[in-house]
């Protein structure tokens, strides 16, 4: 079965980088002249998904409107005659087939699954964290698609992270040699972690997941987790994968320094700003 669908969680409130996200969607920051969620959407539309499911809450309307039409902003444009601009603006509003569902239930990183699971009934479908980007020559996304379409192969994307940070993050425990699932322990300590493969916001789901995690209790810190839930699928006999990415890297976006950092990344590989953004480094003297 092909996977033509996508549930996106954009419900977060981006207290991190409060106050720049006091009345701005954390997934609108700009990465140089994209925002966020414009670059994950784009990474699904090469894998080939159609339908993208974007779990919201109330103070999340900039980002439905960014993928809209904006017919003032149109009419301006073409009126200056300043072409490109249009084209790009509404090549936006084109990308996919947009659907908003308000995410309701517990707090936890599940919740937006439970939330989209009527529109995801009985096929697989691509769970995505809106604040998570993915630099890759080929769209992350995609290679988990084709790794599916091709095996059957569930997975869970993972990365390596550094020893005193694996308490942050959820780690896998894994088969080394087929890179099966055996579980995933949520923020371990040092002495707890299994590894150092951190997963994060990519993974492909069914609706046998969706299934357990409805009757799935609340965990760590009283949160609902989906990793949780691909656990106990793993533990019930199901096969579950991790995936780790290829030609690129992950880059979290959720904090100031990681959100800088991802935007320098992306900046560096542009043609018409990495010359002028190296000579001013440079001088800088960093």
């Amino acid at each position: 079965m092909k996977i033509k669908k996508a549930v996106v969680a954009v419900a977060g409130s981006g207290t991190r980088l409060l106050p720049a996200t006091k009345s701005m969607p954390k997934e609108m920051l700009p990465i140089v002249d994209k925002p966020i969620i414009q670059l994950v959407v784009e990474e699904l539309v090469e894998a080939g998904i159609q339908d993208i499911i974007l779990v919201t809450k109330w103070d999340k309307k900039p980002l439905e409107d960014h993928f809209d039409r904006s017919w003032a902003l149109e009419n301006e444009l073409d009126k200056n005659g300043k072409e490109d601009y249009l084209k790009e603006v509404r090549r936006v509003a084109n990308l996919a087939n947009f659907i908003y569902v308000r995410q309701k239930g517990p707090y936890g990183n599940g919740t937006p699954v439970l939330s989209a699971a009527s529109l995801v009934d009985d096929e697989p479908f691509v769970f995505v964290w809106g604040d998570d980007l993915v630099k890759s020559k080929t769209s992350f996304t995609k290679q988990l698609v084709e790794d599916y379409e091709r095996d059957e192969k569930m997975a869970i994307a993972v990365q390596e992270v550094p020893l005193d940070q694996v308490s942050s993050y959820g780690i896998v425990d894994i088969d080394q040699e087929t890179m099966r699932l055996k579980k995933i322990i949520e923020k371990p300590s040092v002495e707890e972690a299994p590894s150092q493969l951190a997963d994060f916001g990519r993974m492909i789901l069914n609706q046998e997941i969706v299934d357990i995690l409805k009757e799935t209790p609340l965990g760590k810190g009283k949160e609902l987790w989906i990793v949780d839930a691909i656990s106990e699928y793993v533990r019930r006999g199901g096969e579950y994968y991790v995936k780790k990415v290829e030609d690129g890297e992950w880059l979290t976006t959720g904090d100031p320094l990681n959100y800088l950092k991802a935007v320098l990344k992306y900046a560096f590989d542009r043609e018409d700003l990495a010359e002028d953004l190296k000579k001013f480094i440079k001088e800088m003297g960093l």
